[in-house]
Order: structure tokens, then C-alpha cells, then sequence
């Protein structure tokens, strides 16, 4: 369960591989005790690096990452007291899989007896006791990713690390293995700091998330807020699915604004940010939020737009529409299935999409 104890530290960290050019730029973040929190972000924008400082694989170029308050800068990561679980899960080929989880209280010198009763309960606690004497080439690759969990958890470790960890496995087993994961979180209360690329895994799993983008967070939040509520054009389009619409802001009332879009249409919409009459302005807009109108009149406050129908996408529970908007990119809207006159939408039908201001976000 999170608490309100802060268990790690970065302070103004920064990291270079070059002297030039900066993977991190002057990063702050508290991350609390027992929570799950995923960092997450497109390749190369520094989420990896960061667990990596905070793994002792990397060191900072400037700046303190402190753990319970002991600064941990030149710190080697077997003193770090902090589990760990690659993408490729590094397990060793040769050993055993009840070896291969002993190895890290091995290299602690724990009395035989307290390894083996450990080993049998990292094991247990991942439902993977049957499996000891077996070695990695043997088992699948959900299975080894079990037995890397169970070794980066068998010592007992402060906080724990995962590195894409669910990359390798198939749509289905990484799902499966998601709910899993955060079973486990609930049920160990330990710290878990999580690194992927997928947006739907971390909104799946975490009690926060920090969204990086060229090496700055972007927006570090719980998960509800960081899909209702993005902070700017990057986070709305990053997490989840979001349509974007271009124009000039026309008028500000409070926290409302009214954009003009390029074909001359008006819209209103929350403002987020600084927002200015005659300014260039970004609006998103999630394509559950947007609703097929019955004709091209005045929808909700006024926020209809005109489109035409470009195709349908079966997803099972739903339909998505592609809907092509004047001098707009492409937008999408999630038609629930059973909607009335659906199969009328054909390609090339004239379609009204309306939808409410608060869920229209303007960034100035």
C-alpha cells in the first residue's frame, strides 16, 4: 500500500553520455513507499537511464539520487539492496532455476538453511515451486520471466526494478502476466518501479506514472488524471487514443476558450495553460468523447463538427469510425456497438460529430 514516506530521491539529475547532449535534464522525483509507479515514455527519452542511476548500472552526471536518505551516487549495485528484472529476464543458462534464484543470497553469504527455505518461498510466491530443478532453456518464456521476478525478490529488497520485463511475451501472456504482477504488488507492499514503452501497461498496473519525453517529465500523475486531464499536446496523444484539431484561439472566458479551426468552425473548449485571443492553439479531444450527431445543427454548447465518413473498424466491443475533417488530420470515434442506422455510415456518408467543452483540452 503506498504511504506517504518518501523512499527515493532524485534531485536536479542529469545525465550526459557525450558532455553535450542531455539523456535527463535536471530531474526531480519522489517516489513513495509501496507504491507502483511507471515511468513511461517513447524509446530514447530517458525513462530507461533513470532506473538505470537508480539501478547503480549508470552513474549521474550531476545532480543526488538518495534511498531512505543515504545518497547512493557512487554506490555499486550490489549494495544498493534493490531487486531487479531485466527485459531478457539474465538468467544464468547453466544454472538450475532454484539456482538461479539462490545466486543473489549466494553472493550475500546467507547460511545455507535460510537460502533454501527462501529460495522455496520466492518460488512458491510465484507459483513456480514445481519447477527447481528445471534450467531456463526449458521453460517458456512467462516462466522465466516468473523466475527472474522470484530472484529479484528472494532477498528481501528495498524496492524493486523492471525493466520492460513483459517486452518478449505474446499480447495475450503479457496481459495475464500484468494483473499478475500487480497481484503481487498489492499483496508484498514492497516499492515497485516499472519502465515500459506501453501506455495501456502502465495504465493497467501503476499508482502513478511519469511520462518522459527528451529526457523531461512531462506530467507525473495517477493514471485517471493523466488520461482525463493531459497536461499538454505530448501526454493527450501519448496516453490512450486522442484526436487533434488545429486553429486560433478567438476568444477566453475563464477557464473556457473558443478555437477557430482552419475551415472557419468554432468550438469551445477547456483552456489549459496561457491561452491568448489570435494565438495558435492544439485541442484533443479522446474518441470516446465524441458522439455521432442526428443532423449538422447546433450540438452540444454548439461544439458540432462537420466530416465524412472515411470507414469502420470492427474491435469487438466496439466500432471505431475514420472520420476525414476539413483541413483537419483524420479523426476517430468509439460508436458502441448496437447504435442505431450504424450500417448507414458507409465510406463517403456526411456525418455530424458533437461533443461537450469540458472534454475538448486547448493548449495555447
Amino acid at each position: 500500500m503506498k504511504t506517504d514516506e518518501v523512499i527515493v530521491s532524485f534531485r536536479g539529475v542529469r545525465k550526459t553520455y557525450d558532455g553535450e547532449t542531455l539523456v535527463v535534464k535536471a530531474l526531480d522525483l519522489d517516489i513513495y513507499q509501496g507504491e507502483f509507479l511507471t515511468l513511461l515514455g517513447p524509446s530514447g527519452s530517458g525513462k530507461t537511464t533513470c532506473l538505470m542511476m537508480l539501478a547503480g548500472f549508470e552513474f549521474p552526471t550531476g545532480g543526488e539520487i538518495r534511498l531512505d536518505g543515504q545518497l547512493l551516487n557512487s554506490v555499486p549495485p550490489h549494495k544498493r539492496n534493490i531487486g531487479m528484472v531485466f527485459q531478457n529476464y539474465a538468467l544464468f543458462p547453466h544454472l538450475t532455476v532454484a539456482q538461479n534464484v539462490e545466486y543473489p543470497l549466494t553472493v550475500r553469504k546467507m547460511p545455507a538453511a535460510e537460502r533454501a527455505q527462501r529460495v522455496h518461498d520466492a518460488l512458491r510466491m510465484v507459483r513456480m515451486e514445481g519447477f527447481a530443478k528445471r534450467y531456463p532453456s526449458q521453460l517458456s518464456g512467462g516462466q522465466q520471466q516468473r523466475i527472474a521476478l522470484a530472484r529479484a525478490l528472494v532477498f528481501e529488497p528495498r524496492l524493486v526494478l523492471m525493466d520492460e520485463p513483459l517486452g518478449a511475451l505474446d499480447k495475450q501472456l503479457r496481459e495475464h502476466m500484468q494483473y499478475e504482477l500487480k497481484a503481487l504488488h498489492e499483496k508484498l507492499g514492497l516499492t515497485f518501479v516499472y519502465v515500459t514503452h506501453d501506455q495501456g501497461e502502465a495504465l493497467t498496473m501503476s499508482d502513478r506514472v511519469a511520462v518522459f519525453d527528451k529526457g523531461v517529465v512531462q506530467q507525473l500523475d495517477t493514471v485517471d488524471a493523466l488520461y482525463e486531464t493531459p497536461c499538454n499536446e505530448f501526454v493527450a496523444s501519448f496516453i490512450g487514443d486522442s484526436n487533434t484539431l488545429r486553429g486560433t484561439i478567438s476568444g477566453v472566458d475563464g477557464q473556457y476558450c473558443e478555437i477557430k479551426l482552419r475551415d472557419g468552425t468554432r468550438v469551445v473548449g477547456r483552456s489549459v495553460g496561457q491561452a491568448r485571443t489570435g494565438s495558435d492553439a492544439v485541442a484533443c479531444i479522446r474518441p470516446e468523447r465524441l458522439r455521432l450527431a442526428p443532423t449538422a445543427g447546433r450540438g452540444l454548447h454548439g461544439n458540432t463538427l462537420a466530416s465524412e465518413v472515411r470507414g469502420l473498424i470492427y474491435f469487438g466491443d466496439h466500432v471505431r469510425m475514420r472520420c476525414a475533417l476539413p483541413e483537419q488530420d483524420e479523426c476517430f470515434v468509439k460508436v458502441p456497438l448496437g447504435t442505431e442506422a450504424l450500417d448507414t455510415f458507409v465510406p463517403g456518408a456526411p456525418v455530424a460529430l458533437e461533443f461537450a467543452p469540458e472534454h475538448l483540452r486547448v493548449f495555447a
